[in-house]
């Protein structure tokens, strides 16, 4: 039939208008149109953020004691030749030597701690089979020998008059080093929670993992500031 309507088909039995052939052909487009790329956002882990902070606060701490130590080695730089004569150095750098290689072992911990490993899985003496537990037990023999070292260190410079009062060198020393042998200890107590958190354990899940990871950022960073320490105590007189 003729008339002045819009065009019209059927297809199939289907009415088929121009308006209808591109609200389809719309359709179309936007079905087949591809969906835009996701994008993931990965926030930085808490934990490590806070360890990162944490530590910072620790290192202004120790900057303070370095700052100590040079303004009265200035000031007082007549009595330093005579109390450096009385440092065991030899000693001073076996015990230094086991808490640089304690930092290794305490990584190697770290590593089996990652892979969910908590203790060994063969012999005690196939080092290769060690679990977490094995190589914290075993840096924390070697930080607990560098506080007994440290402490055999002290009473020897006592018997030799070297005291926190008996003058400005002893002050610092005594000072400086205490104070990081206290945060070894810290460090030793925090190897024994997490080595019993361990086996208390039903199954050694990314907790415990992360727990052992955060121990061990503390534990570097206590070695590296002895290595610190320890040059500038018993070495840079050697230079100056």
């Amino acid at each position: 039939m003729g008339g002045g309507g819009p065009e019209e088909s059927r297809t199939g039995g289907v009415v088929s208008t121009p308006l209808s052939r591109a609200i389809m052909a719309c359709v179309s487009s936007t079905t087949a149109a591809p969906s835009a790329p996701q994008v993931n956002v990965n926030r930085p882990n808490s934990v490590s953020v806070g360890t990162i902070v944490w530590l910072s606060s620790e290192l202004m701490f120790f900057a303070g004691l370095f700052a100590m130590y040079f303004t009265h080695r200035s000031v007082s730089a007549d009595i330093w030749p005579e109390h450096y004569d009385m440092l065991n150095i030899p000693w001073a750098l076996t015990i230094t030597l086991v808490l640089v290689a304690s930092s290794v072992t305490a990584q190697l911990g770290v590593f089996a701690a990652e892979r969910f490993q908590p203790r060994r899985t063969g012999s005690l003496f196939d080092v290769r089979r060690w679990g977490m537990e094995e190589w914290f037990i075993l840096t924390f023999l070697m930080g607990a020998f560098f506080v007994a070292g440290q402490t055999y260190e002290y009473a020897e410079l006592v018997s030799h008059g070297v005291t926190v009062s008996s003058s400005p060198y002893g002050s610092v020393f005594y000072i400086m080093t205490g104070f990081h042998a206290l945060h070894v200890i810290g460090g030793l107590i925090a190897f024994l929670y997490i080595i019993g958190r361990s086996f208390a354990a039903n199954r050694f899940g990314h907790l415990e993992a992360t727990g052992a990871v955060v121990v061990s950022y503390y534990w570097h960073f206590v070695d590296v500031v002895w290595v610190g320490m320890f040059f500038i105590i018993y070495f840079l007189e050697l230079l100056v």
